[in-house]
């Protein structure tokens, strides 16, 4: 197996978990079978559609059905198997591989949008953030459920930590670029691993500040 065959199963991981732990999130809502199927699908290629729109680029599972497959299937088995994906240690499990897909896919954003040239150096950055939270701020807009940018959740922090290093790290040493995208990729994973672990939340004097200052 070669690097694009990997990081493609991976994506296809990434994929899963995003679309399980999207219906387990909204399961305590008591949605119906086709709105789970929805928004699973939604949040598992939602980050990486609004990317290509953006970028005026193919979507990607436009030329491989494939993705939206394996969205369906997997919201398919997270509304049937609920019980037994909300115990504690299938369901840290998912969270960990949803943390995976979401270092994963920014990173390889990055990759694409500094390839192509568009915007260097925030757009990247940007985009990086938005194929990794974007399908699930497009969840919770749907379900009317407060998004990952308005809780305490160490979500998106690490992904915005791990995008700026990747992009400084291409300035600086282009030369060790496959270097830096693991080392900011296993950043990204590590940070929110770690929050998953210890339950740790964004520092409520840092929300406190952004309140005074609103």
């Amino acid at each position: 197996m070669d690097l694009t065959q990997f990081s493609y199963w991976i994506g296809m991981a990434g994929i899963t978990a995003f679309a399980v732990t999207a219906v387990l999130a909204l399961a305590t809502r008591q949605i119906d079978l086709f709105s789970a199927v929805v928004l699973g699908i939604i949040t598992a290629v939602g980050g990486g559609t609004l990317r290509d729109l953006i970028l005026d680029e193919p979507v990607f599972w436009l030329s491989d059905i494939t993705y939206i497959w394996v969205a369906m299937i997997a919201s398919l088995i997270a509304f049937w198997a609920e019980p037994l994906l909300t115990r504690k240690e299938i369901h840290s499990l998912l969270l960990y591989v949803d943390g995976f897909g979401v270092a994963m896919f920014s990173i390889a954003t990055i990759n694409k949008v500094w390839n192509l040239g568009y915007g260097l150096p925030l757009a990247p950055i940007i985009l990086g953030i938005v194929t990794a939270i974007g399908g699930g701020l497009l969840r919770d807009v749907l379900a009317g459920r407060p998004t990952l940018l308005t809780t305490t959740e160490l979500y998106a922090t690490p992904v915005l930590l791990g995008c700026t290093l990747y992009v400084g790290l291409i300035y600086l040493l282009p030369d060790h670029r496959l270097v830096s995208a693991i080392s900011c990729g296993a950043l990204i994973f590590g940070i929110r691993a770690a929050a998953i672990h210890w339950h740790l939340t964004v520092p409520s004097w840092l929300i406190t500040k952004m309140k005074q200052n609103r």
